[in-house]
This record gives C-alpha cells, sequence and structure tokens, in this order.
C-alpha cells in the first residue's frame, strides 16, 4: 500500500510575518516545530519562535544572550573579520573556538477551532529564564497526563543542549521544574499513561566520538528524576536515516490485532547537506524499548517548496501530532523557518513498517 500524504493547501499555516516579536529590537526569523495538544475544545499549538537582532551592519554578526544574573537579553556584536570568527553557518557563529547562536527562542501559544488557522498570543509562554536557558528555549513536546500539560522542551546554553520541563492546566500560567536530561540530550517525547507503574519517555543522548546519535528509553516515578536508561533504536546503514535519529512526536497507542502497541513519530538524517525526513516506529505496548516495526521509507520527506528552500531547507521536523481514527495530522516545522500540516493514514502507516 502506497503511503498518501496530503499536506494543507494553506501550508505553511504561520510563518514568521504572521507572528509579532517579543522585543521591538528583534525580529522572528523562523516560526517552526510546534508541540499540538488538544485544550479546552480548541487545537493549542506551543511554537518555537527564533528572534534574531534587527539592524545589524553588513560587516558584522550579533548574538543574542540571556544574562541571567542581570535578568535581561544582551546583544553581542563582532566584525565578521575578527580573527579566528567562522559565521559559514547562518544559524551560528564560532569565535575563538567557542559557539554562539544568531539567533534566540522562545516558545508561544496559538489556539485555532479548526486546526488549521491559527491565532497567536502577543507574548512569549516560556521565555529563557536560567543560565541553562541563555541561548534560548527550543522544540517543545506536550503530554497530557492526569489532567496536568507537561512540556518538556530543549535548553540550549553554553554549558550545551539539555531537556527541562514546565507544566500547565491552562496554557496561561506555567510551572518551571527546571532540567531533567543534562547536556546533551534533546527530542524527549514522553509517554501519555505510565507503563508498568512509571512514566516513560524516549530520549536522545549525543555521544562525542564513540557511539552514535540514537534514540533512548527512561523511566521515572515523578517526571524529574529518570533512570533505567535502554537502548531503542539507532541510524540505519544505506537508509534514509542513516546518519542519525530522534524523537519527534509523543507516541500514540495503537492496536495490532490483539496486541497492544506504541507508534512513535521520529526524524532521520541522511546525505551532506543533511536531509531531515520523518518515520514511524512500532514499539511494544508494554516495553516500549523493543521495536516492533519501523519505516522502510520516510511517511513525510521534504518535497514542498518551503520544505526545501528556507532558512535551513531540506528540513521536515515534527514535535507533535494528532489522531482522530485513521487519520494522523502531523505539525511541523519546515526548513527550520515555518509550519505546516500533512495527513496521513494510520492503516498506511502501520502497513509501510517492517521488521526490524
Amino acid at each position: 500500500m502506497s503511503l498518501t500524504v496530503k499536506r494543507a493547501s494553506e501550508n505553511p499555516i504561520l510563518t514568521p510575518a504572521k507572528v509579532q516579536p517579543s522585543r521591538p529590537e528583534l525580529e522572528v526569523v523562523g516560526v517552526f516545530n510546534p508541540a499540538v495538544i488538544r485544550c479546552a475544545g480548541e487545537v493549542v499549538l506551543l511554537l518555537r519562535v527564533a528572534e534574531a537582532p534587527r539592524e545589524v551592519p553588513h560587516d558584522e554578526v550579533a548574538a543574542p544572550v540571556y544574562d541571567a544574573e542581570a535578568g535581561r537579553l544582551e546583544i553581542v556584536r563582532w566584525r565578521l573579520d575578527a580573527d579566528g570568527l567562522d559565521a559559514s553557518d547562518p544559524r551560528l557563529v564560532v569565535v575563538g573556538g567557542r559557539t554562539w547562536l544568531t539567533s534566540v527562542s522562545h516558545l508561544r501559544v496559538a489556539r485555532s477551532t479548526d486546526g488549521i488557522h491559527f491565532d497567536v498570543a502577543p507574548a512569549p509562554a516560556l521565555s529563557p529564564a536560567t543560565a541553562y536557558e541563555s541561548f534560548g528555549v527550543e522544540d517543545p513536546r506536550i503530554t497530557l497526563l492526569e489532567g496536568t500539560y507537561w512540556i518538556n522542551y530543549t535548553a540550549v546554553s553554553p554549558y550545551g543542549i539539555a531537556t527541562a520541563l514546565a507544566s500547565t492546566r491552562d496554557f496561561r500560567t506555567f510551572a518551571r521544574h527546571g532540567v531533567i536530561f543534562p547536556p546533551n540530550n534533546r527530542d524527549v517525547t514522553i509517554f501519555p499513561e505510565m507503563i508498568g507503574g512509571r512514566y516513560l519517555a524516549l530520549h536522545r543522548p549525543m555521544p562525542a566520538g564513540l557511539g552514535e546519535t540514537a534514540i533512548w528509553v527512561a523511566s521515572s516515578t515523578d517526571l524529574v528524576s529518570w533512570g533505567d536508561h535502554r537502548f531503542v533504536a539507532g541510524p540505519r546503514q544505506g537508509s534514509w536515516d542513516d546518519s542519525k535519529i530522534g524523537g519527534g512526536a509523543v507516541p500514540f497507542p495503537v492496536r495490532i490485532g490483539s496486541r497492544d502497541a506504541w507508534l512513535a513519530v521520529y526524524h532521520g538524517v541522511t546525505g551532506s547537506p543533511p536531509t531531515y525526513s520523518l518515520g514511524a516506529l512500532l514499539l511494544d505496548g508494554h516495553d516500549p524499548a523493543r521495536v516492533i516495526g519501523r519505516s522502510r521509507e520516510p511517511i513525510l520527506r521534504p518535497e514542498a517548496p518551503y520544505e526545501r528552500e528556507g532558512f535551513f531547507g531540506g528540513v521536515v521536523f515534527t514535535c507533535g501530532l494528532l489522531v482522530d481514527d485513521d487519520l494522523v495530522r502531523i505539525y511541523y516545522g519546515a526548513a527550520d523557518g515555518v509550519i505546516a500540516v500533512a495527513d496521513l493514514s494510520l492503516a498506511q502507516m502501520l502497513a509501510g513498517l517492517s521488521e526490524p
């Protein structure tokens, strides 16, 4: 069975032009990688909004940084001809061996009644607030557990790339619970129910020198302290996900005959320059460390112009989806700049799996 992907005719549904900057000296350069959940009869997105300094001379490069001690955002600037400076990647600048980001991200709420047309809040919901978030907060995922919406997100700083946790009941007020996975670790997705009396989460450690960038699972009794780490899946040589893989949307339960399972949409990377596509992992319902199926080919790959071209082209990347019977609606960031929506058939996704 061939996989049919129906991209929304309104794509991209959210662009930087539709989002108000958080500060007058900044401009929105990207709105992407949203988490999604249904709440109080609405579809709620938690957007990653990337902002950069509005006015930077052509012979300079700038990095916005949150100063936790002073409690304010600072703009650090360098001349492009400075010794030891590398600005070849538009996402970052390296000065004397130290890396800075050219934008800073926060999380913003958007609400919709139809899941396509969204009203974006004028102010951030979660902004950098600690030294572990001084380069920004990114790529949220939302898991509903016992009436509380738990939001894990990437916390970026000179210390590395960590994962932090927040919670809310209404997406108007938020509580922070600190770092739950230390650097370097990202792409965390918390399962929407307890398994074997414990909370479970997929996560993606990022080893340097030895090892590969792969998906692991961990468990917790309180959502804050995590242990029992086990390997789940890694890159596949010669495949569409042969460079690295990582978590995407929060896993959701499926029934395969008489068997309980979880379906986790993840991202895979291949090539140079890299191409980011999406696939699916079918995990055992009682032991999600056990993979029982995996996409032979991507379920979504960058093909549309807004996916192939942009701030960082060749990227489709999801942090959230909605399921309604056979309909799987994936919200995703395209080219690290805009947000798009695609509808897929769950049956077709399952038919495209092979044994690991």
